[in-house]
């Protein structure tokens, strides 16, 4: 079993995986098609992904790919936790350029499935943070794309002093969210 809750940005779901615990630790199924799909995720996923970061205050994001090489993402946090962030950029929605925020972490077990139309990134809150994704279109670079993390359009409350963040060149220098290469459109429902 799974619980879903919904966010404040339709399609974007928190989803915690049952777990059933004993002395030795605890077990739980961390991906099931069957039991998404009774919440109206049909994604086929085709790769995994593994971030590992070594210290507190490493920034990944915002990224995103555009069609027709758009991902969808399941992701969780294997030890550590993450404050995890997606971003609605699809043209003409009435969520655009809004976002929510979720901590995801190892001790919750908790996990966050972004759609399409989406740009995604995170922030370690612990150091050794390993987070895991399931992505439904395979990585082309030549239709990555990023988005400024600290984009005032968008308004992103990180947890955390921005000065102190660990964030790569490329992450740095990103676009705003009004410039980025983007060709997302809204099409109604989620």
């Amino acid at each position: 079993m799974i619980t879903v809750n919904k966010t404040s940005i339709a399609g974007v779901l928190e989803i915690i995986p049952d777990r059933f615990p004993d002395p030795r630790g605890h077990f739980s199924e961390t991906y099931s098609d069957r039991r998404l799909a009774e919440h109206g995720v049909h994604e086929i996923f085709v790769q995994d992904n593994h971030s590992h970061s070594r210290c507190r205050g490493v920034l990944r994001g915002l990224h995103f790919q555009r069609e027709p090489y758009g991902q969808a993402k399941l992701i969780w946090v294997a030890s550590g936790s993450i404050f995890d962030v997606s971003v609605d950029i699809r043209k003409g929605s009435p969520t655009y350029g809004k976002w929510v925020g979720l901590e995801i972490s190892a001790d919750k077990g908790n996990q966050v499935f972004v759609p399409k139309g989406f740009a995604h990134g995170f922030v370690t809150l612990e150091p050794n943070t390993d987070i895991y994704y399931k992505v439904s279109s395979h990585y082309a670079r030549e239709e990555e794309r990023a988005i400024r993390f600290d984009d005032p359009a968008i308004g992103i409350d990180w947890p955390m002093d921005l000065e102190a963040l660990v964030v790569s060149e490329k992450d740095r220098n990103a676009f705003l969210l009004a410039d980025v290469d983007n060709n997302y459109e809204y099409t109604g429902g989620k």
